[in-house]
């Protein structure tokens, strides 16, 4: 019986022969191809043949003894290797056929005399070790500076060769400097590339090199005119990744390259990122002609800065003192609502669209609670429109008998208080009509109402400076009143007026208060130093410092473990807002205290000395905190959670570094003790300020749901953070089925209102990103006023939640239109035509590339969401500033006027 043809029991399979490849077949076979390749190198065309014969001709010269052969050979060698091309991907053919000889050239080299000969084999030793050295040898840097030395000798051998020397000088002096040997021929070399990298659109390569030469600061001895916008953004895009103090002396530099070829507008923001009030003054000085001179008020006025001159001396030019006081703000303000038809009022009820949520949400109840939030909601959704259908009807200011209006009793105690505190987000920027109205709510037989009004004040000063000095006048005596509520409410009041002014009478009136350990209470000590650190803000005020540090030393323990003490740490913080290594001295006198809250504002000041830098070591810090694992009934665990704030600040404003600090929230968030995973919600809200991208309201609202409730009130707040201002309809939704969610809850419907207030906040035309300038520059005092609530969000049952909800009225003091209008140069609105698209990254790019994409034309004034930018789409006029947001003076191109004529 024979087997199947499928049996395997069967008689064995025959073995195919192809199926066995002994190691010898294999290696034959590899031995023929490798022979093949060869005889297809060894068939060098005819002219390729010519070539080799040639050089091999030339090699035989120099190794003849006759000296005279010398000079011709290597002429004629240096000669053919500069004259050769060759694609992109391959190496010139001279260079290829002198590969064997390369060791041969060298013995020659050494066996030389020195003279102009052993010179010229040097350079050509140098292009030839640019590709066939040794790993690490470096040959290329070594013969090159064994060679000639001349510029003209050195860029004649071309980019790549320029390149690769560039790199190998880096990785010398890296290594020199390591072993402290001299580098000065390496810098004597390098300073020679820089002018042929200029020249060749290889700004980064040139920038580069000098970092590494650590001589940044010769840059501006190098660049003109048709290279200095390039090399001045590609330095500012490095800033964020350096390290002190090359950061500093970056800026510093491209500051040199503006003031020398750019415009005082160009420099103003490097000098304001500096902090140096005289290179400040220096820059407003330079301005070539008034216009130019308001343009650079307009920058300060964003910064809430002034130049020293102003402070100390005054000027007279009335104009001038308009832009630096931001006067016309609400003119302005009022001014585009009319434009864009959002003047009219709205009502918290037009927000809500109860209609759309669940009907078992409808109540008629009147809560104390629900009608607190809509005071929130209507004051964030109306500020700086100066009237809605609550407080300041356009009808009737108050009722009929110019008495307090009646919404304010529709609210109880605080609430009273954070009612009529409304007033002044209403009357935002509106000085004069704003002090009116809140003048007759000081009369109130209410202590609340008083209180409300004192901070009204201060609000309808925000951001305003006026040499009346209203919001002192009028605030100073209440400092020295029996009541505790008021003497708060008026250094609160004081603290958001003046923020950023750095005002030594201000500071020295909320000082006493401070220091005063026997009588005062730590939430006035606390309060006070918080107002006195935003108007020193960034300053390092040493007196201040010490003040807020001794008291903290001072007090008890049960002051300290007050929930209010985090406000006189934040306050201490604030004077050393990105000041970085000025704040060692502080942080090691914390370290010192006992107390826990000692950790807690050493984090706080860490975090705000090195604001906005993205430096990556002190996120790493900060992570570090988070990383301990404590046990909350043993341990103060409060630092932790402020730590992961720290993150957020630290990171903000450099895109890699806030991509990578929302990755290490998730982790956190996944990992962490509950103090850290209520942390994250907020941290996440101050790294996306008014930008609500889609992957982080999907993270938000996920967090919204949290087991957790204080996790879920957090995200909810930070939910309205994110889409501060931007009328986002996705997030209004997501609102509106969260207000479904929670309507049993009051706590957390009373934080889902406000997000939804936060996020209609001005109409849709503000936001509360402390950047601007292109998201160059940061406002310390707009991070100062986010920095108040999310500090209260840390413990937000006993501050937010419970009778401090008027700490939510710090973040006025980070609220700013996201316009842009164009003004003539009598300040005069000018409407002219911009094109408004995505702002794209051309740090680098070779041309002139597009700086938007995506764009839409639009007659201004216009608004700017998160990430756009604008660009004039007219040739009429010229803008005094780069930077096309808030006020930008255009005058008239003298070069348009002649082709009209023509």
């Amino acid at each position: 019986m024979t087997a199947a043809p499928n049996d395997t029991t069967g008689a064995k399979k025959p073995v195919d022969a192809k199926d066995t490849l002994t190691a010898k077949t294999v290696a034959e076979r590899l031995s023929k191809n490798q022979k093949d390749k060869d005889k297809a190198e060894e068939e060098l065309s005819e002219e390729d043949q010519q070539l080799v014969s040639e050089l091999e001709m030339l090699l035989e010269r120099l190794k003849e003894s006759d000296t005279s052969l010398h000079r011709p050979a290597l002429e004629s060698l240096r000669t053919t290797i500069r004259t050769s091309t060759s694609s992109m991907t391959s190496v010139p053919k001279p260079l290829k056929y002198l590969r064997p000889h390369y060791h041969t050239l060298v013995d020659l080299f050494n066996k030389w005399t020195e003279g102009p000969d052993k010179t010229a084999l040097a350079d050509i030793l140098s292009v030839l070790g640019m590709t066939y050295a040794d790993e690490n040898t470096r040959d290329c840097l070594k013969y090159r500076l064994l060679g000639s030395s001349g510029e003209d000798d050195i860029a004649s051998w071309g980019h790549e060769y320029v390149r690769h020397l560039c790199s190998e000088i880096s990785y010398e002096n890296s290594r020199r400097t390591e072993q402290e040997q001299p580098v000065d021929d390496l810098r004597s070399l390098g300073f020679k590339l820089v002018p042929f990298c200029l020249q060749h659109n290889a700004e980064h390569d040139a920038v580069d090199l000098l970092i590494e030469l650590e001589a940044i600061d010769r840059i501006p001895d190098y660049v003109d005119q048709n290279n200095y916008a390039r090399v001045g953004l590609y330095m500012l895009s490095c800033v964020n990744l350096l390290t002190p103090p090359d950061d500093v002396n970056f800026l510093r530099a491209a500051r040199c390259i503006y003031r020398q070829f750019g415009t005082p507008a160009q420099a103003l923001p490097l000098s304001m990122r500096i902090g140096d009030l005289d290179l400040i003054q220096e820059d407003f000085d330079s301005a070539r002609s008034p216009a130019e001179k308001k343009q650079l008020a307009f920058l300060l006025a964003r910064q809430q800065m002034l130049p020293r001159q102003a402070e100390e001396e005054g000027l007279q030019d009335e104009d001038l003192l308009k832009c630096l006081c931001n006067t016309q703000l609400s003119e302005h303000f009022i001014a585009l609502a009319r434009e864009l038809e959002v003047y009219e009022p709205k009502t918290p009820e037009d927000i809500y669209k109860t209609h759309f949520e669940n009907s078992r949400t409808t109540t008629n109840v009147d809560s104390a609670r629900q009608n607190l939030a809509s005071t929130f909601v209507n004051a964030f959704v109306n500020a700086g429109f100066g009237h809605d259908k609550l407080m300041v009807p356009s009808d009737a200011a108050g009722d009929a008998n110019g008495g307090p209006n009646a919404w304010i009793y529709k609210n109880k105690d605080q609430g009273m208080m954070s009612a009529a505190a409304s007033l002044g987000t209403i009357l935002l920027w509106d000085m004069e009509r704003g002090l009116t109205e809140i003048d007759k709510y000081l009369y109130a037989s209410e202590e609340f109402i008083k209180a409300g009004a004192l901070l009204a004040i201060g609000l309808v000063n925000v951001g305003i400076r006026s040499e009346m000095d209203p919001a002192l006048a009028l605030l100073a005596d209440y400092l020295e009143n029996p009541s505790p509520l008021l003497k708060q409410m008026a250094s609160v009041g004081l603290g958001m007026a003046y923020a950023g002014s750095n005002r030594e009478d201000i500071i020295a009136l909320l000082s006493p208060a401070i220091g005063n350990i026997d009588g005062g209470s730590m939430e006035l000590a606390s309060l006070s130093a918080l107002s006195a650190g935003m108007v020193a803000v960034g300053s390092g005020h040493a007196e201040l410092a010490s003040t807020i540090l001794e008291t903290l030393t001072e007090r008890s323990d049960t002051d300290l473990g007050s929930t209010f003490a985090r406000f006189m740490g934040l306050g201490l913080a604030l004077l050393y807002m990105g000041r970085q290594d000025a704040a060692e001295a502080t942080l090691a006198v914390l370290k010192a205290i006992e107390h826990p809250v000692g950790a807690q504002v050493g984090v706080l000041v860490h975090a705000c000395a090195y604001a906005g830098t993205g430096n990556v070591l002190k996120v790493q810090d900060m992570l570090h905190l988070c990383s301990d694992h404590l046990d909350p009934e043993k341990d103060n665990d409060q630092h932790q959670g402020f730590a992961v704030l720290g993150v957020a600040i630290i990171a903000m404003g450099e895109e890699i570094g806030s991509e990578m600090a929302l990755r290490s929230f998730n982790h956190l968030m996944h990992y962490g003790e509950s103090v850290i995973r209520r942390a994250v919600p907020l941290a996440i809200g101050l790294l996306c300020a008014s930008n609500p991208q889609v992957h982080v309201l999907e993270t938000l609202s996920k967090y919204s749901h949290d087991n957790d409730n204080d996790v879920a009130i957090n995200a909810i707040f930070a939910m309205g953070l994110v889409g501060a201002g931007t009328n986002n309809a996705r997030l209004a939704q997501m609102l509106r089925q969260l207000a479904s969610y929670y309507y049993r809850d009051a706590n957390s419907l009373f934080m889902v209102r406000l997000a939804q207030g936060l996020v209609h906040m001005g109409k849709g035309t503000m936001t509360l990103n402390p950047f601007h300038a292109d998201r160059t520059l940061l406002s310390p005092t707009a991070l100062a006023g986010l920095l108040v609530p999310l500090l209260a969000f840390t413990d937000s049952r006993k501050l937010i939640l419970g009778n401090s909800h008027y700490l939510l009225y710090y973040l006025v003091r980070a609220m700013y239109p996201r316009f842009l209008i164009t003004l003539d140069e009598d300040l005069k609105p000018l409407n002219v035509t911009v094109r408004v698209g995505q702002a794209v990254d051309v740090v680098g790019q070779a041309g002139k590339p597009k700086t938007i994409t995506g764009f839409q034309t639009h007659s201004t004034p216009v608004l700017l969401g998160h990430g756009e930018r604008a660009e004039l789409a007219t040739e009429e006029y010229l803008p005094l500033t780069q930077t096309l947001e808030g006020f930008v003076i255009l005058k008239k191109n003298p070069d348009y006027e002649e082709e009209e004529t023509l």
